[in-house]
């Protein structure tokens, strides 16, 4: 008995990651609507950004290449890839995909700045 109870357990292991790798089918929205904290002096800043879009916060540049949003859920979450460059050193400070609903997850490491994402706009 004990067989068969260890080839099942083990069997479940098995098929439960495939499971859990299912993709949430996304949709692309037009822009991004992304916050931005200077920590010195305490101002917040709102950024409503198209896709290709820059906008300049302080010494930063934060360009947005695209954000999307589960296509069931628009307002559950958004995932948004865009670049953050301090226009001072020229260094890229941030490449990648920020999650509006783990903003910790992928943050911009910056002493002065936070930038995160809020949302997604629609077309």
């Amino acid at each position: 008995m004990k067989p068969i109870f260890a080839i099942l357990l083990s069997a479940g292991f098995l098929i439960q990651p495939a499971c859990a790798q299912e993709g949430v089918t996304t949709t692309r929205g037009s822009g991004a609507i992304l916050r931005a904290l200077d920590k010195v002096s305490s101002n917040v800043t709102d950024l409503n950004l198209s896709a290709g879009e820059a906008a300049e916060v302080g010494r930063l540049t934060v360009r947005l290449g695209e954000c999307r949003f589960p296509t069931d859920d628009p307002n559950s979450d958004a995932y948004a890839q865009m670049v953050i460059t301090d226009r001072n050193s020229g260094a890229t400070l941030f490449d990648g995909w920020m999650v509006a609903s783990s903003p910790a997850l992928s943050a911009l490491d910056d002493a002065r700045y936070d930038v995160w994402l809020l949302g997604c706009q629609s077309a």
